[in-house]
């Protein structure tokens, strides 16, 4: 008998139990959601709207219980104890609806809230609820009572376009969820039963009566002791959704488009930094608007991880992104712009490495030509010879083209790639020499990539993937990235690209790149830092200028031992501007945000990093026996021993030091032995101006033998190939042609192809010619009859283009 009744109850659930499980899963929920950005501390920094147009952010993982207690409360009280319905409920709504004769209630329970949410929230019919409630059931089947509540909270209508918890919290109220007060929480928690009452104009006291019935029942329930509820009652309630925050604006855009579109990104961004460097530069700007120039981006990091604590792709936000002109949708930050000098180090360092100088060794610094390609210093004057190190310092054009024609295009292309500069995508011959002053192009943010490296190799760490802006936690591979390797996700760069930085060792040593780094000190700073070196507690701060031809880009990029800032500062429609200077107009913002930064120690490089040396103080060399004074320098502990000293000699000159003499024209003893720094004359006639102590080689003492030639010309170089242009006119081009000599009195006499050009008197000697095209010789011939001779070639008009 007993078997009997309770057949009828077992069938019951099972069939209930086939239905359930025989039910179709929930549906996804349509729309996708909002691309939200967070800092370090879990501060907003920004969102994007979800691809419907709707504020909806990612579910939170977790609801906070304020808001939890009163959701129930409100919505579906014995949550907690039902199976996804509650016929209690549903009876309920039933007889009211039959007495109204129409549908004033629903009775649906927050899982079959959210399983109408999930379906489109259609229309209210019987059959929808029979639907609603199967899915109801499935979905308690397949999720727990928090996750239930978690879809609720992220796809609950909280008026006009802002959909879920998260963003209303901080639409209505400025703050996340976790830290709603109770009168808060519960607005929230009757909102979406009639989102409307935030509408402008809507009857605010409604929704105040609502919030004030809840927060009476939740302290009738000992939820809230009466001070708690005085208090939440003299809360106001909001009158319309407050805008988000707009802190990163651009870095939100690179997160899109990098793969985060629609997700939670929890970013290395510290908000009260970003903020800072921010206003900065908009400070900034007005001066540069002054002057032109209309945009500006930022980038600071941290060098040991490589984390982006700010990060300003251009001024003013994106809010004025239909201005042509401003163009400040542009994310700075990641366009390829012409790299003007701040390529230097890297060749300065691979060039300490392979032996090829030190820091001391002097560098031809004179008027050059390569073909067509003649460059020049900022200055337009010449040192004749320079230090490497000030070289660097100074941003010389001359030196470090010729450095890079003797260490190669090709090799110096595939060392940049190491450093993780991910835009050299051409072969080495369309860059040619000019990739060492802005022939080639480069992000700021690779730029500001490849320096960190530089630092954190001085420090003697091992590299890293690059720069990253996304905090790292574990598994964490964005959306649009499947397949790729967790370095390769956090890379930061435009996806599917690598990492910015590929993986192996470093490019140069420890010690190359700490002695790069300490010449980068002694850059000269811009007029408002011009005293730094008084300060008693002054920053030591390696940094580097760049200007792009033709006054387009203006860089500064400084290191410390724990941040690297990189500055870019130009217009985005490629404008070049007057005042468009790298020391002009981006070192002055580049200081300003080292200010904000901790006062950091200098770098210390790693035992065993260093070696010291003992050079040729005039030359930079290695010490010979002829070389009077030495001096002792710091060196890559595993580089090559440096050159000989090639320009120092023991010469014997008369008892008056007016001549030089031989054993062959008079005795020794009425000769006496000097140690002499001899110069080459082209090297010579420029390197005489800036250093009046240097002493010229006397001449041989008449008829004691064959002078070495004072005569070089300097333009053109043995073996060059000249493009000559048409005048306008349509006449052939001139070229012009330079010499030097030891004496600056001296008359030169010029020959082209056997032709006598014309005479020139120093101290400078140039001379005007229109070669033919094909093979050429320049003779230059002094009043002594010493001889100087180049070949070159002239190119047609279809080889030089």
């Amino acid at each position: 008998m007993k078997f009997k009744e309770s057949a009828p109850v077992a069938a019951g659930a099972v069939l209930l139990a086939s239905l359930v499980f025989l039910a179709p899963g929930p549906p996804r929920f349509a729309g996708g959601y909002s691309t939200v950005l967070y800092d370090r501390n879990g501060v907003l920094l920004g969102a994007a709207a979800a691809p419907d147009g709707q504020w909806r952010f990612p579910p939170a993982p977790e609801l906070p219980d304020r808001y939890v207690r009163a959701l129930v409360a409100f919505e579906d009280r014995r949550f907690f104890g039902h199976a996804g319905f509650d016929p209690r409920a549903l009876a309920r709504a039933l007889v009211s609806n039959l007495r109204a004769g129409r549908i004033v209630s629903g009775g649906s329970t927050l899982s079959m809230q959210a399983a109408r949410m999930a379906r489109g929230n259609r229309p209210r019919t019987l059959g929808q609820k029979v639907l609603e409630l199967l899915y109801a059931l499935r979905l308690e089947a397949l999720r727990d009572k928090r996750g239930i509540l978690a879809l609720y909270a992220a796809h609950a209508p909280f008026g006009g376009n802002v959909v879920g918890l998260s963003a209303a919290s901080l639409r209505y109220f400025r703050r996340p969820p976790e830290d709603l007060t109770w009168a808060e929480a519960a607005v929230l928690a009757v909102l979406p039963n009639s989102p409307a009452l935030v509408h402008p104009g809507a009857d605010r006291e409604r929704l105040r009566e609502k919030r004030d019935a809840l927060l009476g029942e939740l302290a009738d329930r000992g939820e809230l002791s009466p001070q708690d509820l005085a208090a939440a009652l003299s809360e106001p309630v909001p009158d319309r959704p407050e805008p988000l925050p707009r802190r990163a604006p651009h870095l939100l855009d690179r997160a899109i488009r990098e793969g985060y579109a629609g997700t939670r990104v929890d970013s290395t961004v510290d908000a009260g930094l970003q903020d800072l460097v921010a206003r900065t530069a908009e400070r900034h700007g007005v001066r540069l608007a002054a002057r032109g120039i209309r945009n500006a981006a930022v980038i600071v990091a941290e060098v040991g991880s490589g984390e982006i604590l700010a990060y300003v792709g251009n001024l003013g936000g994106i809010d004025d992104g239909g201005d042509r002109e401003t163009a400040r949708w542009v994310d700075c930050a990641d366009a390829p712009r012409s790299t003007g000098s701040i390529l230097k180090p890297f060749l300065y360092a691979a060039l300490l490495d392979g032996g090829d100088l030190s820091p001391a060794t002097l560098v031809p610094d004179l008027p050059t030509s390569f073909g067509a390609f003649s460059p020049e210093n900022n200055t337009r004057t010449y040192s004749g010879a320079v230090p490497a190190e000030r070289a660097l310092a100074h941003s010389l054009n001359v030196p470090f083209v010729r450095l890079l024609r003797s260490f190669g295009v090709d090799a110096f292309l595939a060392l940049l790639k190491r450093y993780g500069f991910s835009d050299l995508d051409r072969p080495a011959g369309s860059y040619g020499l000019t990739l060492i002053l802005g022939g080639a192009e480069a992000t700021l943010w690779d730029a500001a990539a490849a320096y960190a490296v530089l630092a954190r190799t001085a420090r003697g760490e091992p590299l890293s993937p690059g720069l990253d802006y996304v905090a790292p936690h574990e598994g964490r591979v964005p959306p649009g990235r499947a397949g790729r390797t967790e370095p390769e996700a956090r890379s930061g760069l435009k996806a599917p690209g690598p990492a910015t930085v590929p993986p192996g060792p470093a490019p140069v040593s420890p010690g190359a790149a700490y002695l790069t780094l300490r010449a980068l000190l002694e850059v000269g700073r811009p007029a408002e830092e011009s005293a730094w070196k008084d300060w008693a507690v002054g920053r030591r701060i390696a940094w580097k200028t760049g200007t792009s031809q033709g006054f387009r880009d203006a860089w500064a990029i400084g290191v410390t031992s724990e941040h690297v800032v990189a500055v870019w500062a130009g217009n985005a429609t490629g404008e070049g501007r007057p005042d468009l200077r790298g020391s002009e107009a981006a070192a002055p913002l580049l200081f300003d945000v080292f200010e904000l930064l901790p006062r950091d120690p200098w770098i210390v490089p790693p035992a065993q990093a260093l070696r010291r040396e003992t050079v040729c103080a005039d030359s930079g060399y290695l010490a010979g026996p002829d070389c009077a004074r030495t001096l002792r320098i710091e060196l890559p502990a595993d580089a090559p021993t440096p050159a000989l000293c090639p320009y120092c000699r023991t010469i014997h000159v008369t008892a008056d030091g007016a001549y030089r003499a031989t054993a062959d024209c008079l005795p020794l003893d009425r000769l006496t032995a000097r140690k002499a720094f001899v110069l080459p004359p082209a090297l010579e006639w420029y390197y005489r101006a800036g250093h009046p102590a240097y002493r010229p080689l006397p001449p041989l003492l008449p008829g004691c033998g064959a002078e070495d030639s004072p005569l070089t010309i300097l333009v053109p170089e043995e073996g060059t190939r000249l493009f000559i242009p048409v005048e306008l006119d349509g006449t052939p081009g001139r070229s012009v042609f330079r010499a030097v000599h030891r004496d600056p009195r001296a008359r030169l006499f010029w020959h082209l192809d056997g032709e006598y050009l014309g005479e020139t008197s120093g101290p400078e000697h140039r001379m005007e010619a229109r070669p033919s095209r094909g093979q050429s010789v320049l003779t230059v011939v002094d009043e002594e009859g010493r001889t100087s001779v180049r070949r070159f070639e002239v190119l047609s008009e279809r080889e030089g283009s």
